[in-house]
């Protein structure tokens, strides 16, 4: 009586899906290839190494010693073949939903980097106010040197900014470094008059420099402490130095265009610097220097000390040539060094 042949140990091997290795070391797991997890991708969807290997453009025999080679470096079985019909071990089921996701956030990350090659590069600017213009000539200035460039501004506070530029979503800041902040480079490139914007039937607008001291009187509106603590700061200071502290406005605002709503209404008058001045355009609002000695508030290019962009960079220049040509660091009649 003839026993049964014995199937043998690698026919049961491949057909149930048990290891080839127990346990895949990380030297063969790093051989793993993208054209094989596509390979083995095509295999699962045509189930024919013929037809996979056809619009993979190779030959089945190639088409399968790949698959082989995945297999080896993932340490199981992947494909079960016979004469007959080509499936997916339940490991190859498994690991074939990983490959896929694989494959498609390989795709997604090149085409999210030839888009990046392809956008017109970009510049963010952070800036307290779209009133402000002590910048705006050093940004038309670096876009006219730099067509392809795009500049984006953003609205935020001098706190803010330093926060932007330290994570990385901030080219270049613009205002007055509080304190020291090793990881912020500074520069400062304008020395802005300090004034104040009052009504024109305002008593001290008949004059062409208001004292600080004439300030004693009025209610005085500042920025919002969030947005600007530095320039509020400096404000107080130049009053204390004229032996009072302003009284001031108890509410706040958090753009130019509302703290001139204030000043048109009557209710205060607003400290800020002649760069801003413009603001009160169409209004029946003066602005004047104080004096007769013009305290001067320093704006400075912020950017981060490590790692610049190359535009942030180009701003930088361009702010030091435009500082010098036009005299924006002069101060008591002396050109800063």
């Amino acid at each position: 009586m003839s026993s049964l042949p014995r199937q043998s140990t690698r026919d049961s091997s491949r057909r149930s899906g048990s290891p080839i290795r127990a346990v895949p070391d990380a030297v063969s797991s790093a051989r793993i290839e993208l054209r094989q997890l596509r390979y083995l991708v095509t295999l699962a969807e045509e189930l024919h190494f013929g037809r996979a290997a056809a619009r993979e453009h190779i030959v089945p025999s190639a088409l399968s010693a790949q698959v082989q080679r995945l297999e080896r470096a993932v340490g199981v079985l992947l494909v079960d073949r016979t004469t007959r019909h080509v499936a997916l071990t339940p490991a190859g089921a498994r690991f074939l939903i990983e490959a896929r996701q694989i494959l498609e956030h390989v795709d997604r990350a090149a085409f999210l980097a030839q888009g990046m090659a392809l956008a017109a590069p970009t510049l963010r600017v952070g800036v307290l106010d779209e009133g402000y213009d002590a910048v705006r000539p050093v940004l038309r200035a670096v876009q006219a040197r730099h067509p392809e460039l795009e500049i984006h501004q953003v609205l935020a506070g001098v706190p803010e900014q330093c926060r932007l530029l330290a994570d990385g979503r901030l080219d270049v800041g613009i205002g007055r470094l509080p304190g020291t902040a090793p990881e912020i480079a500074a520069e400062m490139f304008r020395l802005d008059p300090l004034g104040v914007l009052i009504p024109d039937e305002h008593p001290l607008a008949r004059l062409p420099h208001i004292p600080v001291s004439a300030l004693r009187d009025e209610t005085l509106l500042l920025a919002d402490e969030e947005q600007a603590p530095e320039f509020n700061a400096f404000v107080a200071e130049v009053c204390r130095s004229a032996g009072f502290f302003p009284k001031l406005f108890s509410g706040s605002v958090q753009t130019l265009r509302a703290a001139v709503d204030l000043v048109v209404q009557g209710r205060c008058v607003l400290c800020t610097s002649a760069s801003t001045a413009g603001i009160s355009h169409g209004t029946d609002l003066t602005w004047r220097p104080l004096g007769p000695s013009v305290p001067r508030y320093p704006w400075s290019i912020l950017w981060r000390a490590q790692d610049p962009s190359r535009y942030a960079v180009a701003l930088v220049h361009t702010a030091r040539e435009l500082s010098a040509e036009r005299g924006w660091r002069e101060a008591a009649g002396e050109r800063a060094s």
